[in-house]
């Protein structure tokens, strides 16, 4: 009841502080390897990129993420959009461009490898974020969420989730959103723990869609 579900909560929070600890500790030195690979590419601009996402109850929250893509990206895809009919359409469904000119030679490689993600730490130290839970939406995403967003916002964003590691990379937008449901109605200490080692194992075979 009542209790059980207050102490799978604290136990959560719990591992979730742990893991953000480990994970902060393992991105300072990686700051460092990120900053000389994007001097090296000829890339001056800022490291870490911030972006409004969704938060439990519908909250907006700073995410914090290794930029990946060109500085001024926003009004990039925005004018792709508007020209290219069938970006438009693959954006529509997918949310993301598979071939996006956005992205820099040093954030193929920490897509590829998911490292991007590894500032997303500091969300979860802060407790805006938790280890494993639902996509963190874009705010502008809530219309396209329709009835899921009730449900969804329910619970903390993950830096992984049910999606990441369902052995596709290719999702739709509609289906990350079922993903996030079927997360919501099975979550439990158990089954978080069994997305994070599905998700560590599918990062060190580097074909993980985190």
């Amino acid at each position: 009841g009542y209790i059980s579900r207050l102490l799978t909560l604290f136990v959560k929070r719990i591992i979730d502080i742990i893991g953000a600890i480990v994970g902060i500790i393992i991105l300072i030195p990686l700051t460092a390897v990120v900053w000389i690979g994007n001097r090296i590419c000829g890339d001056k601009g800022p490291i870490i990129y911030t972006q409004e996402r969704l938060g439990q109850k519908g909250t907006t929250f700073k995410m914090y993420k290794f930029r990946s893509m060109v500085i001024g990206a926003e009004d990039i895809l925005k004018d792709l959009l508007e020209k290219d009919e069938s970006a438009h359409k693959e954006y529509a469904e997918y949310k993301k461009l598979k071939n996006d000119p956005r992205i820099t030679k040093m954030g193929k490689f920490l897509r590829k490898t998911s490292l991007d993600e590894f500032p997303q730490f500091i969300n979860v130290l802060k407790g805006e974020m938790s280890l494993v839970g639902p996509r963190a939406y874009l705010p502008e995403e809530k219309v396209d969420m329709h009835r899921y967003y009730n449900e969804i916002i329910k619970i903390k964003p993950g830096v992984t989730g049910l999606w990441q590691v369902s052995g596709r990379s290719n999702t739709t937008f509609e289906e990350r959103l079922e993903f996030d449901i079927e997360y919501s109605e099975k979550q439990s200490l158990f089954y978080d723990a069994e997305i994070l080692i599905k998700t560590i194992t599918s990062i060190s075979n580097k074909n993980g869609a985190v």
